[in-house]
Formats: C-alpha cells, sequence, structure tokens
C-alpha cells in the first residue's frame, strides 16, 4: 500500500512536471536527492557505528548488566507475566537502555529478541494472539522515552543547524509524556478482561 502511494506520488510529479514544463526541475531535484541521501546515509552509518559500539562496550564492562539489575522491580512491574530469571528480562531491560540512550538501531535487535522470548511465555501462542506483555513491550518501545536523541542530533548536525543539541529538553519532555501515557493505557487495558 505505501509502495504504490510512493510510486503514485512520484509520478503525478513526474506528469505535473512534463505538463508544465519544468522537467528539468524533476531532474535536478531528483539528482540532488539522490546526493543528498548518500551523504546522509554515510553521515547515519558513521554516527550509528559510534553509538552501537559504545553499547557493545557497555555490554561487554557489565554495565548494561549493573544498569539491568536496577530496572529489575520496573520490568516486574510493567510486565508481571514474565517470569522472574526468564531471558525476556534481559532482552527487555537491554532495549530500554538502548531507547533511553536514543539508540534505536542497537535498540531493534534486543527489542527483536525480547518479543520472541515473551512468545514462548505467552498463553496464547497456538492463537496467533499478542499476549499483554508483548503489547505493553510494544508501546514502550514505540513510545521509548530517550535522554539523548541521537538521530535528531545527527540530522540536526547534517542540515547545518547552529545548536543540533538544542533539542534535548524539547526530546525528553516529549518522550517522558508519550512514554507516560503509553505505560497508563497498557496498564488500564492490562486490567480489561480479555474477549
Amino acid at each position: 500500500m505505501l509502495n504504490d502511494l510512493w510510486a503514485g506520488m512520484i509520478l503525478v510529479g513526474i506528469i505535473y512536471g512534463a505538463l508544465t514544463g519544468r522537467m528539468a526541475d524533476v531532474t535536478n531535484a531528483a539528482l540532488d536527492s539522490s546526493k543528498e541521501a548518500v551523504t546522509l546515509c554515510i553521515t547515519m552509518l558513521g554516527v550509528m557505528s559510534f553509538w552501537v559500539g559504545l553499547m557493545e562496550i557497555a555490554q561487554r564492562s557489565g554495565l548494561i548488566a549493573a544498569a539491568s539489575r536496577k530496572l529489575q522491580p520496573v520490568v516486574h512491574f510493567l510486565f508481571p507475566d514474565v517470569p522472574e530469571g526468564h531471558e525476556a528480562n534481559r532482552h527487555i531491560t537491554t532495549n530500554i537502555i538502548a531507547n533511553i540512550l536514543g539508540l534505536g538501531w542497537a535498540a531493534t535487535p534486543a527489542g527483536l529478541m525480547a518479543m520472541k522470548s515473551l512468545q514462548e511465555v505467552n498463553p496464547n501462542k497456538d492463537k496467533s494472539i499478542a499476549s499483554r506483555d508483548m503489547c505493553t513491550f510494544l508501546i514502550l518501545n514505540i513510545s521509548s522515552l530517550q535522554l539523548i536523541p541521537i538521530n535528531i542530533i545527527a540530522y540536526r548536525s547534517q542540515y547545518g543547524s547552529v545548536n543540533p543539541a538544542g533539542i534535548v529538553g524539547a526530546g525528553i519532555v516529549a518522550t517522558l509524556v508519550s512514554t507516560v501515557v503509553g505505560v497508563a493505557f497498557a496498564m488500564a487495558m492490562r486490567k480489561r478482561k480479555r474477549v
């Protein structure tokens, strides 16, 4: 569906450019955008490599394990159906820590592993219905409280912002509000009886 939407918008733009005599502008815009996309990808690759590397160092040094122990009461509150000591807890805490640090790329593998582990303790796995813990994790992952919005800072830096990190305060407030609302919604839905 989304591919059809993008293809339609591109086609409309090309037809409009041809009908208004602006094909040269359409061609120049396509070439300039391609160059800009490659430059942005290279910049983001460097940022991603740096932060994923730091996350790996934090994991090997035991920093992630220490932070995970501190987060266990919160994880147990949010995911009460996950047995204590289950590997889902480790993946969930790693994902939460990576998201708090603004490392969406580093959070993705842990998030996928967390969902796989949560499926193991899903009481409805034979019905292909997500468990309440899986829904809570998805909401928490999407809202993702961030202290350092690395992606936005990198984008702002790439596009010449005078103060790329100026977004940090607003980012913390926005993600804090979205996380609180998301968790409150998940807890309210948890109390409702599943049909």
